[in-house]
C-alpha cells in the first residue's frame, strides 16, 4: 500500500490545530545496546555525515558502532536521571508547560506534543497520533535556537517523509529559527543573571555552542552566522565587553576542521593563562542533556581545572524557567497567527504551572 490508512473521520468533526515541538533525541536506556541502535539512526542520516554513502557505511559499521556504543553509555549513565535520558524528561515537561500556559491564553483547544527526530517517540508516530486527534493545522517547532543542515532541516524531512506517505496532508508551518528572539535572548541573560546572584561572577564567560564541520559554513549553510548573533546579543543583555566573554564551538568528532574556536582547547587555553575562574552557558540547548552535562560539566571542568584553573561554573540550561516558557509561548503564538488568536502571554505563569503540575509536569 502506497499511503498510510487514514484515521476514522465523522462528518462535522472540528478540525483542530497542534503544536509540535522538536528535540534531537535519546538513547531509550545508558547501555551499549540502546546506545547503538540511537547512534546507528543518528549517524545514518545523510545531513548529519556528508561523506559518501558507501564509504561512510564501511566507517559506521565497521568500527563506529562496535567501539562508541560502550563509551557513549558509560557517559549516559553518569547523567541519566532517575525519570530517564535529561532531555526527554526535560522536553515532556517543556511541553506540559507550554500547553497549560497556552491554555491559559484561550488557547485551550489547542494541541501540544512533541517527538524526537531520532529514538522515541518518533515524529511519525506522533504525527499519526495528531492526525487521529483531526489536527488540520500542525505548527512545527524544533527546539534548536540557531538553524543548521543537520538539525533543523533533518527533523523537516522526517515531517516530508510522514507526508509523503499521506493521503490527507495537514496545513503546514515550519518554524526555522529562533535564535535572536528577544524572549529567548532575555531568557538565557536571565539564567545566567540568576546564577552570578548565587554564585559571584567569573573572571570570564565562555559561550559554548554545538560544533559542526567547518565545510558546512563554506557550503551555505547559517548556524554559524546565527550563533554569532545569539553571542552578541546575549553578551549586551549581560552588559558584557569584548574581554569578558567569548564563543566556543565543542562535540568535535572526528580529524576534519570543525568550527572554531573549540571549547575543550579554549579551557585548556585559559587555565594555562592563569585565569581563576570560567563560567560556561550553552546557549543552543534549550534543555539540560549529555552535551551540556557530561561533556561541559564533567569533561569541560576537568580539562579547566587540570590546566591550572581554579573554579568552574556549568550554568544550567533554559529547562523550565518560567522565561523560557513565556518566550516559547511567545515564539509559538507569533507562528499560530491566522490559526488561532494570540492572546497575552506575560503574567499568567503561576497559573499556567498549576495548570501543568496537574497534567504531570512536576516541580
Amino acid at each position: 500500500m502506497r499511503f498510510l490508512a487514514e484515521p476514522d473521520f465523522k462528518h462535522g468533526t472540528p478540525a483542530r490545530t497542534a503544536v509540535l515541538l522538536l528535540n534531537l533525541g535519546t538513547p531509550d536506556a545508558p547501555t551499549a545496546k540502546a546506545v547503538r541502535r540511537y547512534l546507528k539512526e543518528f549517524l545514518s542520516d545523510p545531513r548529519v555525515v556528508e561523506i559518501p554513502k558507501p564509504v561512510w557505511w564501511l566507517i559506521l559499521n565497521g568500527i563506529i558502532l562496535n567501539v562508541r556504543p560502550a563509551k557513549s553509555a558509560a557517559k549516559y549513565a553518569q547523567i541519566w536521571d532517575k525519570d530517564g535520558s535529561p532531555l526527554k524528561v526535560h522536553t515532556e515537561r517543556q511541553t506540559k508547560l507550554l500547553r497549560g500556559l497556552l491554555g491559559e491564553q484561550g488557547q485551550a483547544e489547542l494541541i501540544v506534543d512533541y517527538a524526537m527526530r531520532y529514538g522515541n517517540p518518533s515524529i511519525a508516530s506522533v504525527l499519526a497520533r495528531l492526525k487521529e486527534q483531526h489536527c488540520e493545522r500542525i505548527l512545527v517547532l524544533p527546539l534548536y535556537p540557531q538553524y543548521a543542515a543537520s538539525t533543523t532541516a533533518t527533523a523537516f524531512d522526517a515531517i516530508s517523509e510522514f507526508l509523503s506517505k499521506t493521503r490527507n496532508v495537514p496545513e503546514l508551518r515550519l518554524v526555522k529559527h529562533f535564535h535572536d528572539h528577544p524572549g529567548y535572548i532575555e531568557a538565557l541573560a536571565e539564567g545566567v543573571r540568576k546564577h552570578w546572584a548565587q554564585h559571584g561572577r567569573p573572571d570570564r564567560l565562555l559561550m559554548s555552542f554545538h560544533g559542526l564541520p567547518r565545510y558546512t559554513l563554506d557550503r551555505g549553510d547559517p548556524y554559524h552566522c546565527e550563533c554569532q548573533k545569539t553571542a552578541r546579543l546575549l553578551a549586551e543583555a549581560l552588559a558584557l565587553t569584548p574581554e569578558q566573554y567569548q564563543l566556543s564551538f565543542q562535540s568535535r568528532f572526528g580529524r576534519a576542521e570543525w568550527l572554531q574556536p573549540y571549547t575543550a582547547a579554549t579551557l585548556a587555553k585559559w587555565g594555562k593563562e592563569g585565569l581563576r575562574r570560567v563560567d560556561v552557558v550553552c546557549p543552543g540547548f534549550p534543555a539540560d542533556c549529555l552535551e551540556t552535562l557530561e561533556e561541559i560539566g564533567i569533561e569541560g571542568k576537568a580539562e579547566f581545572l587540570n590546566s591550572g584553573g581554579k573554579e568552574f561554573h556549568s550554568i544550567a540550561c533554559l529547562n523550565e524557567s518560567d522565561t523560557w516558557i513565556e518566550a516559547l509561548a511567545q515564539i509559538t503564538l507569533t507562528h499560530l497567527q491566522g490559526w488561532e488568536t494570540a492572546g497575552p502571554v506575560q503574567g499568567a505563569l503561576q497559573q499556567s504551572r498549576q495548570r501543568a503540575i496537574a497534567l504531570g509536569a512536576g516541580q
